[in-house]
């Protein structure tokens, strides 16, 4: 049964979508509402299903936890952000340092291509 909810579901939204475009040559304020008809549709019928009431209380669930969530405090992500931008600074450094030294190495001892 709930497979045939899900294909009555599936066809209320193509419906609605269908409908956006037969009814090209009326008011565009009236084909977005046909759309969002069929979608509200098709959501309802599978509301109506078994994975849909498991998705239901799934979602439920998700709210619950992320109002758990402890947020860090104006001071805390400051800090953060700082450690991350000296990381980045002190690698950028490093790789230029790397970078430098590989080149004198390979140009100028290595191969002899002196710059002028």
């Amino acid at each position: 049964m709930d497979k045939l909810k899900f294909v009555v579901a599936l066809l209320l939204v193509v419906a609605g979508v269908a409908g956006f475009y037969l009814l090209a040559e009326q008011a565009l304020v009236l084909r977005v509402l046909i759309v969002l008809a069929g979608l509200a549709g098709g959501a309802l019928v599978a509301w109506f299903t078994e994975p849909g009431r498991r998705f239901a209380e799934f979602a439920r669930e998700a709210v619950l936890e992320a109002k758990k969530v402890v947020w860090p405090t104006r001071k805390e992500t400051l800090q953060a952000t700082a450690v991350v931008f000296a990381f980045v600074l002190a690698m950028a450094i490093m790789l230029w340092i790397t970078d430098k030294s590989l080149e004198w190495v390979l140009y100028d001892l290595v191969l002899g291509w002196k710059k002028s």
